[in-house]
Formats: C-alpha cells, structure tokens, sequence
C-alpha cells in the first residue's frame, strides 16, 4: 500500500508519516517547505514539496507517487496554536480550496480512499454558530462534505476523522501550556461549565492508521477520549501533576474581554462519543481521558 500524505511535516503530520513507515506502508509525505525535506526523510518517507493550492502541481505530485491512499491532514496554523479568529483564515482555505484540489487529484491518481482530517469542535459545531467562528466552521463543514459527497457519488472511498483537541508529547501548544503552568501563567475560570473533546496525538495517529483499511466510506467518526472535560480542569490536573503552584481563578467574563476567540472555543459544552469509531475502526484509546495522558506527557518530557 502507498500512501500520500498532505501535511507530513505537522503537528500530527510527523507522527502519522513516522507511524505508517513502522508499519510497513510506502509513504509519500508534502510540505511547502524545502528545509522540512530532511525531517521527512528521516521517518523513512519520501519528501513531496507542493503548495496545496497550486492544483495542477497537486496533480503532478499525487499522480507520481500513484498511492492507493491519500490522508489529508493539511493545515497552517501558529506553532503555539491559533490565539484569534485570523490565525484560521489560512487553515481555512486549505480546508476548502486546498481539500478541492487534493480530491481531485487523488480520484485522477486512482486512489482508493482518502481520509480527511477534521476538528470536532468545527465539524461538529451545532447550527447557528457565533459570526466570529462562523468562517473556520464553513470552512471545516465545506472540507466534510466535499469528501464524504465524493464518497456517495462512488468517485472514491472518503472517510472523515474528526478529532478532538489535540495534547501530548511533540505538540507544541502542550509544551507551552505546560510551561505557563509551571510559572502559574494560565488561570482556571471561575464556574467553567465547558466541556471539550481531547484525544492524546498517539490515539489520533492510532486512529488513522486504522481508518486506512478499516471503517465505512462515506463516515465522520469522532476521535475523541472517553470524558470531555472543561479547559480548567485540564489546567489544575496539569498544575498538580507537574508540581506547580496552584492556578489563580479569574471570572469568566474576563476572558471573554481579554481573548474572545480562546473563551469561545475553550468554553464550549460538546459531548462527542467515540463508539462508532470504536465499532467501526477496531480503535480505542490508550488514554481514556487527559488525566491519564498528561502524566505520560509529562513524564516523557522529563
């Protein structure tokens, strides 16, 4: 089996490329980075330097590597994370024009299936969503439909993973935040009633191994953990774990002044089960919930 990864060189891009090499497939990964063709390398893959948006180099490329498998994992967030509204934008047309060009070049490629990879607070956002986030959730439902349309219309086997918000070892905003807490630079709010879907970056790559040969085209699966959890919990579980002092509390309309994108997202009540994908997949995660994958997280960073 080839497969063609867009978006290698990622937050999750690394460890998926690396994990698909460890597993035998013959892997073909992009990035718009030439200097990034060494880190590529390394995972035993073979470096793809394409801009997504350029359609007719998207072709070429797909089409060279030939693969039976195209995953999609294209984005261009900030290192640390996105911080406003603006940091999406460019993820954004990835996820519409680029998810367009990488379809079209997978089907012209004879690709069997591609995987799309999704994030459930976007996907799976309820209707009616705020004017500020409206952009980013069009942006996401637009990436879905295009690849499970694809999928119904029998032009090729898609599969959409919609994760939940990323943690663990290699993930740079786990790394920062873990940081601010140990100088208590994160605060907890005040009756935070979020509840956010988590999945630790080894079950998400776990996860879309398993959707190359097994699930049901024309599916979004949650790849999500077993118990959503709100942002501040997540921040004194951390505090008490690394050894920090305690975090301070702030009420909660303070940073919906100071930040109003990060109250928004980090304050959301969506409950996600991950039971399909458990069915469908043969997946399960190794850490249930962030309490289990922090103490790995910061045990590995020791």
């Amino acid at each position: 089996m080839t497969v063609f990864v867009a978006g290698g060189s990622g937050t999750i891009g690394v460890p998926l490329v690396r994990a698909l090499v460890a597993a035998g497939y013959r892997v073909f990964a992009t990035t718009r980075a030439e200097e990034k063709q060494a880190v590529i390398r390394g995972l035993g893959a073979m470096p793809v330097v394409v801009d997504a948006l350029d359609a007719a180099a998207l072709e070429r490329a797909v089409r060279a590597a030939a693969p039976t498998h195209v995953i999609h994992q294209l984005t261009a967030l900030p290192k640390a994370g996105p911080r406003r509204a603006s940091d999406l934008e460019p993820t954004s047309r990835l996820r519409d024009e680029g998810t367009r060009n990488l379809l079209r070049a997978a089907v012209a490629a004879g690709a069997r299936r591609i995987i799309g990879g999704s994030f459930a607070p976007l996907g799976a956002a309820p209707a009616g969503q705020d004017p500020m986030m409206a952009p980013a959730v069009e942006a996401v439902r637009s990436m879905e439909s295009q690849i499970l349309d694809a999928a119904r219309r029998g032009h090729i086997e898609g599969i959409v993973l919609r994760y939940g918000f990323f943690y663990g070892p290699g993930n740079p905003p786990t790394e920062e935040m873990i940081a601010l807490v140990r100088r208590r630079r994160v605060p907890v709010v005040r009756g935070d009633r979020g509840q956010l879907p988590y999945i630790h970056l080894d079950d998400a790559v776990a996860a879309t191994v398993a959707a190359l040969e097994r699930g049901s085209s024309g599916s979004a699966y949650d790849i999500v953990d077993d118990h959503p959890t709100s942002f501040s919990d997540v921040v004194a579980e951390m505090a008490q774990i690394v050894g920090a002092p305690r975090p301070f509390t702030v009420p909660a309309w303070l940073p919906r002044l100071v930040s109003p994108y990060m109250a928004r997202m980090l304050m959301t009540e969506l409950r996600l089960s991950n039971e399909q994908a458990r069915r469908d997949l043969g997946w399960a995660p190794r850490f249930p919930s962030y309490r289990e994958g922090l103490r790995q997280t910061v045990e590995r960073a020791a």
